[in-house]
């Protein structure tokens, strides 16, 4: 077995080491003429000036954060020791993660312009190889850090037999927690920042100066690419880091849990998921380099060109799966091969529905832009009501994921389908399902990132006033990007609904671990004596009385499903005030810097940068530090049955209103897309205006809110993960 892991880390490094090559590629490139240099320079500042500001903020965040972890680890004695350090190097990988990606993406989108002008596919490659350094470096790091993670534990726990992988690996969990902070604040900061001035350049540049968008003329222009970056790169990246090790984590742990009285099993079923992911990053840069295009390819043949570099890496990985679990020797290696595929199979389908829900190829968004006919509130109308009908696919694809993996991993035993033993196995192969549908987050990534570098391109087309060609060939790309962003965002919905599945079960281990901490060996169970250490699932099911008839999961559930709402409530009036601000100081300009709007004079783009990065920092803390408290009270006031209600809670409404969200945004975005490539009388026409109006409703919807809401799932269930010494201890109720 520790020679299998051995492909762990070497996966790992090799995923570094592609993403190195791209980088290195994409920089001997050149970014064009002078003033391609000095605008995307421009974007470069701002964007690493905002990352070195949040970063900051972060830091101090973080450091409060893992003294109070050491005061309950070392003063109170209801945590492992090891938590404070797991915390910070989760929070600092995940943060390195979002960096590469950004200083790739910045570096990129000038060098994607300048090759655009000589063809589409030269443009094409620059932007994807690029979107792959942080596909890849977010899957090498993750595949790092938890390898070193097992090796260090590994020497040092003093536990043994079978308990000593159920120390490591809910103690490895615990990592979870660092990553899911950086990322919401990376998600909601980054989130804000772009969203204010992307609402204040649209609404003050296109509607009421009718420039065009991008014009070197709107001072919140440059603010505007910064914010593709920071929002949609650094974000995206750190959020996925999060979901890849949790699913990974999650699953080694509930594998620890379910083969417990089979030792040589038992870590069999650890590796397992760490040695998926290491076969999907080599097949994840197979499927890269399968990616290309022809020159005049439409939105159709560039969607088959990305799709049939994904869709081969998970062909792929699926064949793989059953190779991997048969040399493992697991039992039932086939069903739970099956269960691989389901999560394959649903995070395609994902895919799939929000492409239909989100492209202007397709009639959902061209009926949204044709309701534009009768103004702004037909637009908003039409795009609330196709979201809410949007949501149903992937709901119904999830459930459907969830009942067939944990099928396929009990074999189908249905007449036995709750007994112990079947339910870890079940929630095993649920977790085994999450792994699956990230094992190519590699490729699936690139195809994410790809879209913000295609934006910053057309973007610096435009600005660098390039042939009419360039721009339209930077067009296409960008509203591939669009939709390549919205299925990246349906992806990572789908998959943190799995994700914070298989850690609402390893929240029970943790308990198990908690209840260690403070001296508890055994509970009684209805007159029945039990030994922590051998206790199931159910056991504790029944121990904390979590049933539906019980008033603290019925709180916990309440709590969970408000969490979203206020979340949602708090980001998007959050962007509401900076954007206010960024059309005040955009009217400012315009009214009092002469000249600007004739081209004679130069705006201050410095100003618009600044408002966006304070207000982000500004805004982001309340609603992240939220996020981290509510599972901490109340696991405090309601013990460990408030805690399960609470993550059903948000993880139920949390993962519908983020589909609805996502989808609307997308939707509202492409119409105005569809308009603009000369339906419906093109761009300054009166339905042109009304789709404007319905983007800028939903770009908070689908940049800030929506995709900041499967973190915040994630991390409630993390927070929840590493409180549980404190919940068992110390809970009031």
């Amino acid at each position: 077995m520790e020679t299998l892991f051995v492909m762990v880390p070497l996966a790992a490094v090799l995923a570094l080491a592609f993403a190195y090559v791209f980088y290195s590629q994409m920089r001997k490139e050149s970014e064009g003429t002078p003033t391609m240099q000095e605008i995307a320079e421009h974007v470069r500042k701002g964007a690493m000036a905002y990352l070195k500001q949040q970063y900051k903020v972060v830091a101090i965040v973080f450091v409060i954060l893992a003294l109070f972890f050491a005061v309950l680890a070392y003063g109170f004695h209801v945590q492992n020791s090891w938590v404070p350090f797991a915390f910070l190097t989760g929070g600092f990988f995940s943060g390195l993660a979002g960096f590469i990606g950004m200083k790739t993406a910045t570096a990129a989108s000038a060098r994607t312009a300048n090759a655009a002008r000589n063809s589409l596919n030269a443009g094409l490659k620059i932007a994807f190889r690029s979107g792959a350094v942080m596909g890849l470096t977010v899957v090498g790091l993750g595949l790092l850090d938890i390898s070193v993670w097992y090796l260090v534990l590994n020497a040092f726990v003093d536990a043994t037999g079978p308990q000593k992988l159920v120390v490591i690996t809910t103690t490895m969990l615990t990592f979870g927690m660092g990553a899911s902070t950086q990322a919401l604040f990376a998600r909601v900061g980054g989130g804000i920042y772009t969203k204010a001035a992307d609402v204040g350049a649209d609404l003050v540049g296109k509607v009421e100066a009718g420039i065009p968008e991008d014009d070197p003329r709107n001072p919140a222009t440059i603010a505007d690419n910064v914010g593709d970056n920071v929002g949609d790169v650094a974000g995206m990246g750190a959020d996925l880091y999060e979901s890849y090790c949790g699913s990974i984590l999650a699953t080694a742990a509930l594998g620890a849990s379910a083969f417990y009285n089979d030792g040589d099993v038992q870590a069999k079923a650890v590796f397992a998921p760490m040695l998926i992911a290491a076969v999907g990053i080599i097949l994840s840069i197979v499927g890269i380099y399968t990616v290309k295009t022809k020159e005049g390819a439409g939105m159709s043949q560039l969607l088959k060109s990305l799709g049939f570099g994904v869709n081969l890496s998970s062909a792929l990985i699926a064949a793989a799966s059953f190779g991997i679990l048969y040399l493992l020797e697991i039992p039932n290696w086939a069903g739970l091969s099956c269960s691989v595929i389901v999560g394959l199979v649903a995070g395609f389908i994902i895919g799939q529905s929000t492409e239909y829900y989100t492209s202007h190829s397709h009639k959902p968004t061209q009926t949204i832009a044709h309701s534009a006919e009768s103004g702004p509130a037909t637009v908003i109308i039409s795009g609330l009501g196709m979201g809410m009908i949007s949501t149903a696919v992937p709901v119904i694809t999830i459930a459907v994921a969830i009942i067939l993996a944990f099928l396929f991993a009990t074999g189908f035993d249905t007449a036995n389908l709750l007994t112990a033993h079947n339910l870890s196995l079940g929630l095993y192969g649920i977790g085994i399902a999450a792994v699956g549908m990230l094992s190519t987050l590699g490729i699936t990534l690139a195809t994410d990132a790809y879209g913000p570098i295609a934006d910053n391109a057309g973007g610096n087309a435009e600005m660098s006033r390039l042939e009419p060609h360039v721009r339209q060939r930077t067009d296409v790309l960008d509203a591939l990007g669009n939709t390549t962003a919205a299925t990246g965002k349906g992806f990572a919905i789908g998959s943190a609904a799995l994700t914070a599945l298989a850690l609402l079960a390893s929240y029970i281990e943790e308990v198990k671990i908690g209840l260690q901490h403070i001296g508890t060996t055994t509970i009684d169970i209805a007159g029945r004596t039990v030994d922590v250490a051998q206790a199931t699932i159910p056991d504790f099911m029944a121990y904390y009385q979590v049933d539906l008839m019980n008033p603290k999961v019925l709180i916990g559930v309440f709590v969970g499903s408000m969490m979203a709402f206020l979340f949602c409530g708090l980001t998007m009036n959050a962007v509401g005030r900076a954007a206010g601000k960024m059309v005040e100081e955009v009217r400012r300009q315009f009214r009092e810097i002469k000249g600007i709007l004739t081209g004679d004079a130069t705006p201050d783009y410095a100003r618009c940068v600044a408002i966006s990065t304070q207000g982000a920092q500004r805004e982001m803390l309340f609603p992240s530090l939220l996020a981290i408290i509510v599972p901490v009270l109340v696991g405090i006031f309601f013990g460990v049955s408030g805690v399960l209600g609470l993550l059903v809670g948000g993880l139920g409404a949390g993962f519908v209103l983020a589909v609805f969200m996502a989808n609307s945004g997308g939707a509202w975005d492409n119409a105005k897309k569809y308009i603009e490539e000369g339906n419906m009388g093109g761009k300054g026409s009166e339905a042109h205006k009304a789709t404007v109006v319905g983007d800028t409703v939903g770009d908070p919807f689908k940049d800030t809110s929506g995709p900041s809401l499967n973190i915040l799932i994630k991390l409630m269930s993390m927070v929840s993960i590493v409180m549980a010494g404190l919940t068992v201890a110390f809970s009031i109720l």
